[in-house]
């Protein structure tokens, strides 16, 4: 099934609301971004808030020093880390020795992001195949081509690591970018109202996730 990361939760509504719906992975933001929360906050949540056994707890980082990444895990649990930078591979290769968790690197699309992949086969456990808009890092709810998402989705299968879609996903599109059967879609904004969480709109994804998986 096509399984779903609940990302930019940026309060305790929020994220109790993620963990609520099931979602396997729910994600917060570390780096620079209207949606950037501090570890303090989120070890409140998940204290207050356990997930249930199943979901995983993403942090989603910007070109980190190996210091912030202990800062942020000194303070808080995570199970996966999410660079969403510029890191090469000898800074993945040395984050990877320091901290015992998989690493998952974000990349945008673009007409190399495939030969991009390839350099770090063998060292990151997962991608996130994102729109790349100017200036920013993500969570610009702007979508890309999904055309190319074939091409993504069996570069991952290749190097046998899960590969995310992100990037303008939403209730009113999901059904199109499902149809292509991805491992993962990675939603932010589309799960948005006023800045906010929406039960309606994650639970719209959610199900639409299990459905269409479903059905094929």
């Amino acid at each position: 099934m096509t399984e779903v990361k609940l990302c930019g939760n940026r309060s305790q509504a929020d994220y109790k609301k993620s963990v609520e719906s099931g979602a396997p992975y729910i994600g917060v933001i570390f780096a620079e971004s209207k949606r950037q929360v501090l570890p303090e906050a989120v070890n409140e949540w998940i204290k207050n808030h356990p997930p249930k056994p199943h979901q995983r707890i993403v942090g989603v980082f910007v070109n980190p020093s190996i210091q912030r990444i202990e800062e942020v895990l000194s303070l808080t649990r995570l199970d996966i880390l999410q660079l969403h930078g510029n890191e090469t591979e000898a800074t993945i290769l040395a984050i990877k020795e320091r901290f015992p968790l998989p690493v998952w690197k974000a990349i945008p699309h673009h007409e190399k992001a495939v030969q991009q992949m390839k350099l770090y086969e063998g060292i990151i456990d997962g991608y996130v195949i994102d729109a790349k808009v100017q200036g920013a890092f993500g969570g610009t709810g702007i979508s890309f081509d999904w055309s190319h998402v074939p091409t993504y989705i069996n570069e991952g299968k290749r190097q046998g690591v899960p590969c995310f879609i992100a990037g303008g996903v939403r209730p009113e599109n999901v059904d199109e970018l499902l149809g292509y059967e991805p491992f993962g879609i990675d939603v932010s904004s589309g799960t948005e109202t006023d800045e906010q969480k929406d039960t309606k709109k994650i639970e719209s994804i959610v199900r639409r996730s299990i459905h269409v998986s479903h059905l094929s």
